[in-house]
């Protein structure tokens, strides 16, 4: 339904677009002003405007893998258009009502093409930026002390990523950088916390490639995961999808089987007790708890048959139910799904949506880590956040013996 609405608005929204930019471009340049110029500007502007909707009508195929391309990074440029020139309609309404401000500069033809200059500079800086930051993995560790004992352990060291979205967007060099850093921390357990694929698993250009590269994760405890809300198979346009009801989406087979050769268990509203010394739980998403699950187990339940001496970890996509969580006994609670807003202003926004989007927070003697996730979903960039992988390293010992949480 969403998609519905979002169509005409993107319609008029590029119509508007492209006669400001026709217009400046005039303002700039007579040469501007010749019909065929004119023509050959717009078919450039409707190529890019269109890249992504018309490759949501084609075959699979490497033309529609880079119509997919150009299509999400579209949809960042057009997101800060729309940004920027909020910004400057609004300075522009309230420059009308100074006095002071002289009219006839603040609408001569010098000022237009200066102030169209400066907003095509902008999105452009912005644009290239969010790309390129998109791409740079970074590591933001964590340090927490669970007041329990963990058998013989006095530390565990563990990885967790979430929100990989292989497929258009993310692919082999993404997950090689990601693999490097994860390695790099020297994991005792590596943890995925959904989201690993982006809806379609067509959508993986070399899937053999991929498991090769996750295959070389080194974690001497292995490497576990939950599905989030975007591990089903679902035709998805520019971020919206097309649901139905009475339908369930479930994963596609190929999903299951693709961790499964990569050496990743995938825990199905289930635990594991590891080397008898602590728990860790996978959670279904919130929302589409997948196949042969109908509804997800409750917090309480989700503990009730556990060794409560023993440290409980719960890997679930998002955060929610923290508080539940935390009255049933889960000591340590890591999430993803937020993406800390991905974009500016999103990241501002999104802090108003979850009791923790991004980062540490603690809930009574609970834990929780929210990480921003390794991959993109939607527009190809990142503003204002980061790609991470979040090690974390998780002391054990006795409830009269606290340590304090810290962050780097």
């Amino acid at each position: 339904m969403l998609a519905l609405v979002f169509l005409p608005l993107y319609l008029l929204f590029n119509i508007y677009v492209a006669r400001w930019l026709i217009k400046w471009m005039g303002a700039c340049s007579k040469h501007f002003k010749k019909p065929w110029t004119r023509a050959l500007i717009m078919m450039v502007y409707v190529f890019f405007a269109s890249a992504f909707l018309l490759a949501y009508f084609m075959p699979d195929s490497e033309v529609q893998r880079f119509f997919k391309q150009i299509g999400f990074y579209w949809l960042g440029v057009m997101g800060y258009t729309l940004f920027t020139i909020v910004i400057v309609d609004l300075l522009r309404i309230i420059l009308k009502k100074i006095k002071r401000i002289d009219k006839e500069t603040l609408h001569s033809r010098r000022t237009f093409v200066l102030i169209g200059t400066l907003c095509v500079l902008v999105i452009t800086a912005v644009s290239v930026i969010g790309a390129v930051n998109a791409r740079i993995v970074r590591t933001t560790e964590y340090e927490i002390t669970v007041n329990k004992t963990a058998g013989d352990l006095e530390h565990l060291n563990i990885v967790l990523v979430a929100d990989l979205h292989l497929g258009y967007q993310i692919g082999h060099r993404q997950m090689e950088r990601m693999v490097e850093k994860i390695n790099a921390a020297n994991p005792d357990l590596v943890v995925i916390a959904g989201d690993i694929f982006d809806n379609d698993y067509d959508a993986l250009e070399d899937p053999q490639q991929l498991i090769s590269i996750l295959q070389s994760i080194n974690s001497p405890y292995g490497v576990y995961a939950c599905y989030g809300n975007h591990d089903i198979h679902e035709k998805v346009l520019a971020g919206f999808t097309f649901r139905q009801k009475d339908i369930k989406k479930e994963s596609d087979p190929r999903m299951d089987q693709f961790l499964e050769t990569a050496g990743i268990t995938l825990l199905r509203d289930e635990a594991v007790l590891i080397d008898e010394s602590f728990y860790l739980y996978g959670r279904p998403d919130l929302k589409r708890p997948g196949r042969g699950i109908e509804e997800r187990k409750t917090p309480r339940e989700i503990t009730e048959n556990m060794d409560p001496t023993l440290p409980i970890i719960v890997l679930d996509h998002e955060p929610a139910e923290l508080q539940e969580l935390a009255d049933a006994g889960v000591d340590l609670d890591l999430c993803g799904h937020t993406h800390d807003g991905q974009m500016f202003p999103g990241n501002i926004v999104i802090r108003f949506l979850w009791e923790n989007s991004c980062g540490y927070l603690q809930k009574d003697q609970m834990h929780n880590i929210v990480t921003s996730g390794v991959g993109l979903y939607g527009p190809n960039m990142r503003i204002g956040t980061k790609a991470e992988i979040c090690p974390i390293t998780v002391h054990f010992q006795p409830a009269n013996e606290t340590k304090k949480p810290s962050e780097s």
